[in-house]
């Protein structure tokens, strides 16, 4: 089998929309409105965030707005990874206490099954299969940060994390090189669009009013501001994750991160074989610039990475199309992970934005003052934490509004956490793009070095990105 870059469909949002086509398109704002809450953003924090608020409170008018359609963003481009890592939560252990953190972990841990359960309820066919997450080390350097990384997990409470070494690896997957891995039992592929469409059906059945091709270009306390008028309501929440910045006062909120995914041709039965990966679970490498992956429900291998990181001026792009250096670059990934799809051909390739905040923590918020809300800067773990999130700002608006009392959700430790705001140009952009040069500077070190410690360089790059 050969590839060539006429065979590669690039773009057209993402190989999962190539799959189930495209929704019909819902109507946009037909002038100015009213609600009691309305959220900015039809994707998965902004669509369960509706859902758990109906549920809870069917006579809210719930009214959601987003600018192109439902799922456009990173809801209907990402891996497919449901698991229960959350960015921040070392930071908020060393700020409100290791307990807290663990608190916050277990919520990650158990909203991994709340996807599931809601999703079922529901009648959600996301080709689900739990089979936990598997992540590779193939270097001495990444064998060494792997057994760091799961002697920590396990400090959080996840006492169902296993380590393996490379045979019990290969027994699961057969990735040439490796010469380890953890798994843990928390996490599950899906179809992202699946998901995505599926709930946002729910949500209209639930009433909820979803108006599309609506882009809100301000949000300001008990307004959302749009070209076709203005919904008002007590509640304004901004679920817009890597779009934030293109928001009136936003451009340097969080900062649109790219990631870039390929999709093979389905494989062999034989190619399988010589894989493994019977137990379908999302894999991950322990590399600095890492790449992640799942096998699909129909047979193929979605696999992705960063690409070109940033684009200047905190630009996202439109429909999804990613260089061919990154295609190749990704294509080099997969062949050296699984010699034996050498030349498998790459059908599909796209690129999507997440929201990265400066001290790269995830967040909820609902200030009490205005009723102005958000969630996001989830760094790429936004399927699961998503669903979190939505529920936490659900409680959030139910104690606000006096329908409610503090749960332990509204209790977590990202609840109103503050950040600084990111560089201005060109500040950023040399910022973000030095920082990705090092981490693969890094790993090629590794790689050819076979040293057992992690390159200096990396933590540097760690360092001046403020990760640590």
């Amino acid at each position: 089998m050969s590839s060539s870059a006429g065979s590669t469909v690039n773009g057209g949002v993402s190989f999962w929309y190539a799959q189930e086509g495209f929704p019909a398109p819902r109507e946009p704002l037909g002038g100015d409105a009213s609600a009691d809450v309305v959220i900015v953003g039809g994707g998965y924090t902004g669509l369960w965030t509706a859902y758990y608020l109906k549920k809870a409170a069917p006579f809210l008018r719930v009214t959601v707005l987003e600018q192109k359609f439902c799922g456009y963003g990173a809801s209907g481009r990402n891996g497919g990874w449901l698991y229960n890592g959350v960015a921040g939560r070392d930071r908020y252990a060393r700020v409100h206490g290791h307990e807290a953190a663990v608190r916050l972990q277990r919520a990650m841990n158990d909203t991994v099954d709340e996807v599931i359960r809601a999703a079922g309820e529901e009648g959600i066919e996301a080709d689900v299969h739990k089979g936990g997450v598997l992540e590779v080390a193939r270097t001495p350097a990444q064998l060494a940060r792997l057994k760091a990384f799961h002697a920590h997990e396990l400090t959080y409470g996840e006492k169902d994390r296993e380590l393996y070494d490379a045979r019990r690896t290969a027994e699961r997957i057969r990735v040439a090189g490796a010469v380890g891995s953890s798994w843990t039992p928390h996490g599950a592929r899906i179809h992202p669009v699946k998901l995505v469409t599926g709930l946002a059906r729910a949500v209209e059945a639930l009433g909820v009013t979803l108006h599309e091709s609506t882009p809100v270009t301000e949000i300001r306390p008990k307004h959302a501001v749009t070209p076709y008028g203005t919904v008002r309501a007590p509640y304004v929440l901004r679920c817009t994750e890597g779009f934030t910045a293109s928001l009136k006062g936003q451009r340097r909120t969080w900062l649109p991160m790219n990631s870039s995914m390929v999709a093979t041709e389905p494989l062999t039965p034989r190619q399988w074989e010589a894989i493994g990966w019977d137990g379908r679970e999302t894999l991950g490498d322990m590399a600095h610039a890492y790449m992640y992956a799942q096998r699909t429900a129909d047979g193929r291998i979605a696999l992705g990475g960063r690409g070109v990181p940033y684009r200047f001026g905190s630009r996202t792009d439109n429909d999804g199309r990613t260089q061919e250096a990154t295609v190749v670059a990704l294509r080099e990934i997969l062949e050296g992970f699984f010699p034996a799809l050498t030349g498998v051909r790459i059908e599909h390739a796209w690129s999507g934005v997440l929201g990265v905040p400066r001290d790269w923590c995830a967040t909820v918020t609902l200030d009490r003052a205005t009723g102005l809300g958000w969630a996001g800067g989830y760094v790429g773990s936004g399927v699961a934490t998503a669903n979190l999130a939505a529920r936490t700002l659900r409680d959030l608006v139910q104690l606000d509004s006096g329908q409610g009392t503090r749960t332990d959700l509204t209790d977590l430790p990202w609840v109103d956490h503050k950040v600084r705001k990111w560089e201005p140009e060109p500040l950023r952009w040399l910022g973000v793009h030095g920082m990705y040069t090092t981490y693969r500077t890094a790993d090629r070190r590794e790689l050819t070095t076979h040293t057992p410690k992690s390159s200096r360089l990396a933590h540097l790059a760690n360092r001046v990105a403020g990760r640590h």
